[in-house]
C-alpha cells in the first residue's frame, strides 16, 4: 500500500469518529472542492476548508461518513468510494440508507494533500476520472 493511501485512511478514521478538523495532513494553501451537489464551490486554504466544512456539517444532524473503497489512480491520486450517513435539519434527507454513495479525490504532492474534491454522487467522479464502477 502506498503512503498515499495510507495517508488517506488515516483522514478516514478520524472522520468516522467525526473529527473533522485534524488538519496536519493538508497543504496549506489545499484547494477544497465541492465538484457536485446542490451547491458546488471552490476554496482556497485549509482555514477556508474548515469554514466550508463547518458550515455544511451545521446542515445535518449526526453526519457521518465510511469508506467503502480506496483506489490509488496512476498520477499518485487517491479515490475514496464513501458511504455518508446523517438527516437534514431542513430538509429531513435520510441519508443513512445507504444508498447514497459519494466519492473524495485527494491529489498530493511531497506528502500534503494539495486538493480535495467531494463529491455527493460517487457517478460524478468517477465520470470525471474516466473510470468504471
Amino acid at each position: 500500500m502506498s503512503s498515499n493511501v495510507e495517508l488517506v485512511r488515516a483522514i478516514f478514521e478520524h472522520w468516522e469518529r467525526g473529527d473533522w478538523f485534524a488538519v496536519t495532513w493538508a497543504d496549506p494553501e489545499l484547494e477544497f472542492v465541492i465538484a457536485d451537489g446542490p451547491a458546488p464551490a471552490s476554496f482556497v486554504g485549509v482555514d477556508a476548508m474548515v469554514g466550508a466544512w463547518r458550515d455544511f456539517l451545521a446542515t445535518w444532524s449526526d453526519y457521518a461518513t465510511a469508506a467503502d473503497e480506496y483506489r490509488e489512480l496512476d498520477d499518485g491520486r487517491v479515490f475514496v468510494v464513501l458511504r455518508p450517513s446523517g438527516r437534514g435539519k431542513a430538509s429531513g434527507v435520510d441519508l443513512s440508507a445507504g444508498r447514497v454513495k459519494g466519492a473524495n479525490v485527494f491529489d498530493f504532492r511531497d506528502g500534503l494533500v494539495t486538493r480535495l474534491a467531494i463529491y455527493f454522487d460517487h457517478r460524478d467522479a468517477l465520470g470525471e476520472l474516466g473510470l468504471e464502477s
